[in-house]
């Protein structure tokens, strides 16, 4: 049975796999869900982190737990960090799901864009990221209250920094030729920020790659949509090495 490390969205923290650390201890184990430095009740950085920076923590968790390979899933965000664990350590990674992420980097105007909302949240807070949401979840989930209320518990700076760090991070697509273990992309069908298009570019870059479409599910589809999410995930798991 393999360890698994679940690696979230921005701007949230490891509480969004609350149901998941449980529903899937059957066919995992350990299952780790690490908050990003700064996220949830982990310590603040010191100085600007990188999404680099990131990853590395993800194998101090790792170490800690005293796992030395692990299945990899990260979504959103953390999907951009689990590419840099591939880049990084590719040793510790016994296979990787990429869900509700894309492998391009950010386009000039977009990382300028993660720089201007990075200001707005120092200067405004976490609440400027709700007046306005991007569309994390479908328009008509009943998820949305407590999605927010989760994003409201973060630490500004934090939010702030990742913000900056994502602006930032490099581009994956040259990389997806290299990944050779099983990996599962995976995509809400109604995500309208990293859509199906981008789950293909990833889907078709690696051969050892299966795709999952989360019917009825925007960008965050282990919320939205459990039952068919917890599916892909435990038939990733049990494919074949």
């Amino acid at each position: 049975m393999p360890a698994l490390v679940l690696l979230h969205a921005f701007p949230l923290d490891r509480s969004m796999w609350e149901r998941e650390l449980r529903s899937l201890a059957d066919v995992a184990n350990p299952v780790i869900a690490p908050s990003f430095p700064g996220f949830g009740r982990s310590d603040l950085p010191s100085r600007q982190p990188t999404v680099d920076d990131y990853a590395d923590a993800v194998i101090g968790a790792m170490d800690a737990a005293g796992v030395d390979r692990a299945a990899i899933a990260g979504l959103s965000m953390g999907g951009y960090v689990a590419f840099a664990l591939w880049r990084q350590h590719r040793k510790r990674i016994e296979r990787l799901a990429l869900i509700d992420t894309k492998a391009e980097a950010d386009t000039p105007e977009a990382a300028q864009n993660r720089h201007r909302l990075a200001t707005t949240i120092r200067e405004h807070g976490v609440e400027a990221l709700l007046k306005t949401p991007p569309k994390w979840l479908r328009d008509d989930s009943p998820h949305w209250p407590a999605l927010k209320e989760l994003i409201r518990k973060q630490n500004k700076e934090a939010v702030a920094q990742a913000s900056i760090a994502m602006a930032g991070r490099a581009d994956s697509t040259k990389d997806l030729a290299t990944i050779d273990v099983p990996t599962a992309v995976i995509v809400g069908e109604v995500d309208a920020i990293t859509p199906l298009a981008n789950a293909k570019t990833i889907h078709e870059g690696i051969k050892a790659s299966t795709l999952a479409v989360i019917p009825d599910a925007g960008h965050i589809a282990n919320i939205e949509a459990p039952e068919a999410f917890e599916k892909a995930i435990r038939d990733w798991l049990r494919r074949p090495s």
